[in-house]
């Protein structure tokens, strides 16, 4: 265990023994920290995830503008942190604004929520983005190579918002990490209002399973492509359909399974 790695916010000191056949030997690691934390939107409590505990500003950001209680910063007065780092209170210049009165508990790990209802009618994006195969498999080997929680301690997904790079290969704009898939898709869209960076016609990249609500979040940060080490739902295929939404699974270096919309994807295979 490197000290780098016990700097890192989002890990805690474990050990445990290590079997290889006959020989056993105790390690002194590292396991990824959950935590709870809250959102409050103008005093009151709006949700409360299970999270890994960094970046918090982003994933309360993202999360509300991915349930559409916010269109942008513009609508924020103020944001700040707890003492504690166990709650994110956001005040919007909006006094009025009331708590949804349905909240749908969603197949995300670590107890994914969302007030949408991911039956709502959006329009198709309209997209003239496309990628190459190889492109994509750049990407995906981007993502693992910079997901530093997972790197030290394993047990954490990671999301990335990335481009394709005229070179041949792409170009990664953002990465987050967190114990909850759906989480990381809030942060990364926190982390792009922030950082005044357009999720729009852009790529995401995923770890983990593309389930209905991480389509309904790619739709909200208006990603044509998305991309995923592992496996679609059957609602997530239906609604990338509808939505335009191109749903490319098991990446892994030349091998990928494109579900949805591939004319997107670059390659004589699929396009003759």
């Amino acid at each position: 265990m490197t000290e780098h790695a016990l700097d890192l916010v989002g890990v805690r000191p474990a050990h445990y023994i290590s079997f290889n056949g006959d020989d056993a030997q105790l390690i002194d690691g590292l396991v990824i920290d959950e935590a709870l934390a809250c959102v409050s939107v103008n005093g009151l409590e709006l949700a409360t995830f299970m999270c890994t505990p960094r970046d918090l500003t982003e994933l309360a950001l993202g999360f509300l503008y991915n349930e559409s209680v916010i269109n942008g910063l513009d609508d924020v007065r103020a944001h700040h942190t707890s003492k504690n780092g166990e709650c994110v209170d956001v005040w919007l210049h909006n006094m009025a604004f009331e708590r949804p009165r349905r909240a749908i508990i969603t197949a995300g790990c670590g107890g994914g929520l969302t007030f949408d209802d991911l039956s709502g009618v959006y329009e198709p994006l309209a997209s003239e983005l496309r990628a190459t195969p190889q492109q994509l498999a750049t990407m995906m080997k981007q993502l693992h190579l910079g997901a530093e929680l997972y790197q030290s301690a394993r047990g954490v997904h990671t999301a990335v918002l990335a481009e394709p790079d005229p070179s041949g290969g792409g170009r990664v704009l953002l990465q987050v990490e967190d114990i909850g898939r759906h989480n990381c898709l809030d942060k990364l869209q926190g982390a792009a209002l922030l950082a005044g960076i357009s999720t729009q016609n852009r790529i995401l990249l995923s770890s983990g399973r593309i389930s209905s609500e991480m389509i309904n979040k790619a739709r909200r940060l208006e990603t044509p492509i998305v991309c995923s080490r592992t496996s679609p739902t059957s609602l997530s295929v239906a609604l990338a359909e509808a939505w335009n939404i191109t749903i490319v699974a098991y990446v892994r270096q030349d091998r990928m399974r494109v579900y949805t919309h591939p004319e997107r994807i670059i390659s004589d295979a699929v396009n003759q």
